[in-house]
Order: structure tokens, then sequence, then C-alpha cells
């Protein structure tokens, strides 16, 4: 897969279905299996019934993977990459409860969730979980996929956009800052398709909001990407302890900038970044 395509596989697995309705409490997954890996109690929370087949737990150093008919290969590799992540957040963020489900297909992952169309997604964030949509992360590349888990997971730990509360620009954009903090990837790699419109002379005029995260918008790659280079700008210039102090608050408090000023000062990062 070349990175522009892989960079559009990840950016379609970043997507947070806050309050999804999957049950949290205790119980047991109908058909539970065991092995070396195997988690040794019932999994601390109830499946609801949705597995009738045989679901095996695997617990990594600090996660938890249930996997319903997926080897257990599969999910050793992907608890050791929920590990890494939550490490990453706790370094950033706090902790995170690393719980994640590894359904069978993207049918049963979409029951999961609650969720209408998945197309083209590698993973949805629920409010306490994240949940692999088994089609679209077989395409993702190895950083591919740990972009994708670490920015779902960064999801759960910060409660997304909390109603309403958190811009969309500032909770997509800060889980893509976890995502891509320590990858290495290249600013105008990653952000391929804004660095097009940049050279070209097109400009932003402003961060972006709700509709330009909606599925199928025409510019969804530039949103993320867009939204990614603001936290990123923030990080750098203000520190990451202060882009962390900003999730929930306002710009002005933490800053000291107006939203006008933030922008500006945005896509002038964003001229020097990617032209």
């Amino acid at each position: 897969m070349s990175v522009r395509r892989e960079r559009r596989a990840v950016l379609a697995g970043m997507l947070a279905l806050m309050g999804a309705g999957l049950v949290s409490g205790a119980g047991t997954l109908p058909g539970q299996t065991r092995g070396p890996d195997a988690e040794a109690g019932p999994p601390p929370w109830e499946a609801g019934g949705l597995w009738p087949g045989a679901a095996t737990v695997v617990r990594g150093e600090h996660s938890i993977v249930i996997g319903h008919r997926v080897p257990s290969g599969r999910l050793r590799d992907l608890a050791s990459r929920a590990d890494r992540a939550r490490r990453t957040i706790g370094e950033i963020w706090g902790p995170v409860r690393a719980v994640i489900l590894f359904p069978a297909t993207d049918a049963e992952a979409a029951a999961l969730a609650g969720a209408g169309a998945t197309g083209g997604l590698a993973a949805m964030a629920t409010a306490d979980r994240v949940i692999v949509l088994p089609g679209g992360y077989a395409k993702l590349s190895e950083t591919g996929r740990d972009v994708v888990i670490t920015h779902e997971l960064t999801h759960v730990a910060t409660g997304a956009t909390r109603g309403g509360r958190v811009p969309m620009w500032l909770s997509e954009g800060f889980a893509d800052y976890v995502g891509y903090r320590d990858t290495g990837i290249a600013v105008r790699v990653a952000a391929a398709e804004l660095a097009e419109e940049v050279r070209a002379g097109i400009l932003p005029a402003r961060l972006p909001g709700p509709a330009d995260f909606a599925p199928g918008a025409p510019r969804l790659a530039q949103a993320y990407e867009e939204a990614w280079l603001a936290c990123r700008y923030i990080a750098e210039r203000f520190g990451e302890k202060a882009l962390v102090r900003l999730y929930g608050s306002d710009v002005g408090g933490v800053l000291g900038l107006s939203r006008a000023e933030l922008t500006e000062a945005w896509r002038d990062y964003l001229r020097r970044e990617l032209h």
C-alpha cells in the first residue's frame, strides 16, 4: 500500500462513537476459551450475548483483548500494540483502561457498536473500549495499526468531545497528535492531501468543524490533517502540557490567544510546514 493510501486508510479508522450502548459490568463471554495467554478470570464486563460462538480473551501487560474466531497470534499482537499505545497515552494524558474487541466480521463490529455504516473503517471507540473492524484493520501497515489503536484509545481516555463541550478539531487533532507522536513520519507525508493544497496557495480559512469530519465529507482527509497540525502547533509553541490543559478549557485562558489569533498563527504554521 502506498504512503498516501495508507494515510487514507488510517484516517478511515478515526471515528469516536461515544456512548454506543455497550454494557459495562461483570460477566463472562459465551463460549469463552482459555490458553496460556488467556485471562484467568471472567472479563470485567458483559458481552450481551452478541457472540454465540467461542471467544478468546487475551491479556497483555496492561490491556485486555477479546477476539471472536480470531487467531490467538493476532490477538496477542493487538494486545502488544494496546500496551504500547497505553504507555504513550499515559506519558501525555494519563491512565487509560485498554479494552479492545476484535470480532470476526465487520458486521459483528457494527452490531457491537450499535453503528450504521462502517465502510472503510479500521476501528471505532466507544465510551470505554475500542472495537476493531477486521476488514479495514487488515489493510493497514504495521505503523498504521499502531496509529489507529493509539488514536482510538486516546478517545477512550479523554472522553472524546465530552458531549460536544470539546471542539471536534481538538478532539480529533489531539487523538491524531498522540497517535503520530512517536512514529517519525514526516509532516508532509502524513498530511499529503493538505500539503498539496498549501503548495497550490490554498489555505483553510478556519479550523475544521463537525461537518468537515462527517463520513463522506469531500475534504475528510484534510480535516484530520488540519486538526492534527493545529494540535501539533500548540504543543510545539506552548508545550504538550498546555495542549492537555486546553482539552475542556478555552483558548484564551490557556494560550492567551483569541480564536482569530490562534487561527492565523495556525495558518502561518501550515505555510511553514507544508509549503
